[in-house]
């Protein structure tokens, strides 16, 4: 969804939530974390292929590991 305008966004955010909600299981890697935020159950982070973090979207917003990878903040 990155790369997307706002309009494309929604539309693609209401389409997977629609698959979603038939009891499909979708796996989504996308860079566009508001989008990611407000459509996913659970959340894998990798940082250069290695899991760094996993759970509901709350813990995944909190988590310093997180942030120290892709935002250069949290602590050491």
């Amino acid at each position: 969804m990155t790369g997307m305008n706002q309009t494309e966004v929604q539309l693609m955010v209401e389409i997977i939530r629609r698959i979603r909600d038939l009891g499909i299981t979708v796996v989504i890697v996308e860079h566009n974390m508001k989008a990611v935020m407000n459509l996913c159950d659970r959340l894998v982070v990798l940082n250069f292929g290695q899991k760094i973090a996993e759970g509901l979207p709350k813990e995944i917003q909190t988590n310093k590991e997180v942030a120290r990878a892709y935002l250069g903040t949290g602590g050491a």
